[in-house]
């Protein structure tokens, strides 16, 4: 019989190297299984227990059948889906092994944007109204009573991946017809004009023990249709928007059933009355390098401390939060046309990372004044609007 812990990683997507380190450094071995097209990817081989690969169109029983196989001759303590394309496979398999974790009702509320908005609205979270796309009646009776325009949204993409706008009632038939037997995957929620925030956080024992809040510039659904520069700021932690985040996602991330874990929820206030409106969540890391924006706001990342708490329950031990640093941090990242674009005019004091991506120019900003973080920001957007940036159709999957 072998000795010593064992997590078993997925990942479709090349991200959660720091996980990955920091279950090692922590005397875990951590056991990655990714596609074959990231098999020479930037990944951490000197601490893995091994590194498997499969092809990237299995189906769901296939990678069982591939993970059961696995397991004859290793024994996995946990495991992690460190995409959110892999949390429902990740459910099944905890599920099917009998191995502690979120199952597939759980990770429904993380991952079903349907899921999430009724148990928020029934938990008594303002959520923009929606329907089902199910019975046509209630969805005719719904666009009767909800003025236009709408949002067709799939039900398990992430992001803003896959969203139509929708303004009138034919257009919706018209849609739904040509999305077949597909349809009852998507729903139709009205749209809320208003700034959009995210809420990262930290979760163990069903409390919110860290969460920071920070405020996108333009709104992901426009950038992801029209291209553009994406911004993102922590929001003033003195301000009344800070207080309301934070408290709304301390009740809701629990509300919804989590126990332990991270959370990337997003939130979007109305310019018509002022409220918080709750837009969707996800039991992961935040993309788009938003993991580095949080540490260098905070000194937390939400990777390494993902790991930490999950070693930490696996051994029945508590988990405490590391110190925090309040300072604050943005971001400011776009499509390039080269692909290395030369950041060397760039040279502000403020400039805490610099983001090496193929064809991607990015900036991250560290400050301990909000509205000096805010004024890089407006500056270098139209710097790398004018400078860098590059358009191209809305990806079909994410990319990061």
């Amino acid at each position: 019989m072998e000795s010593g812990q064992r997590f078993l990683c997925i990942a479709s997507y090349e991200k959660g190297q720091p996980y990955l380190r920091q279950l090692a450094e922590l005397g875990v071995r951590p056991f990655l299984m990714t596609v074959e097209k990231l098999a020479h990817g930037d990944w951490p081989r000197e601490i893995l227990d091994d590194l498997v690969t499969m092809p990237g169109n299995l189906t769901k029983e296939q990678i069982l059948n591939t993970v059961t196989w696995l397991a004859r001759s290793r024994s996995f303590d946990r495991i992690t889906a460190l995409d959110e394309f892999d949390m429902e496979v990740v459910a099944h398999l905890r599920e099917h092994m009998r191995i502690p974790g979120m199952g597939t009702s759980a990770v429904a509320f993380y991952r079903d944007k349907l899921a999430m908005r009724v148990a928020a609205r029934d938990a008594g979270f303002p959520v923009p109204r929606f329907a089902r796309v199910l019975y046509y009646p209630e969805l005719a009776q719904y666009m009767e009573t909800v003025p236009g325009p709408w949002l067709l949204k799939p039900r398990a993409e992430a992001s803003a991946l896959g969203i139509r706008r929708i303004e009138e009632p034919e257009q919706l038939w018209r849609a739904v017809d040509e999305l077949g037997d597909r349809q009852s995957n998507f729903l139709l929620e009205e749209f809320v004009p208003g700034d959009i925030f995210h809420v990262d956080s930290i979760l163990s024992h069903g409390r919110v023990v860290f969460s920071s809040a920070h405020q996108y510039g333009k709104p992901p659904l426009q950038l992801m249709q029209q291209g553009g520069v994406f911004t993102t700021r922590t929001v003033d932690r003195d301000s009344p928007e800070w207080r309301a985040l934070t408290g709304i996602n301390a009740r809701l991330a629990p509300a919804l059933g989590m126990r332990s874990g991270v959370t990337h929820a997003e939130f979007i206030r109305s310019q018509a009355d002022g409220q918080f409106y709750f837009l969707e969540i996800a039991a992961r890391v935040g993309g788009a390098f938003i993991a580095d924006l949080v540490e260098q706001a905070t000194g937390i990342n939400l990777w390494r401390e993902w790991a930490r708490l999950d070693v930490a329950e696996l051994r029945g031990e508590p988990y405490v939060l590391p110190p925090l640093r309040e300072e604050y941090a943005g971001s400011v990242l776009c499509l390039a046309r080269e692909a290395d674009p030369n950041l060397s005019g760039f040279d502000d004091p403020e400039i805490a990372m610099r983001i090496r991506k193929d064809h991607h120019a990015g900036l991250l900003v560290r400050s301990a004044d909000p509205a000096r973080v805010h004024q890089l920001l407006e500056h270098y957007a139209a710097r790398f609007a004018e400078q860098f940036l590059a358009t191209m159709p809305p990806p079909e999957r994410p990319t990061d």
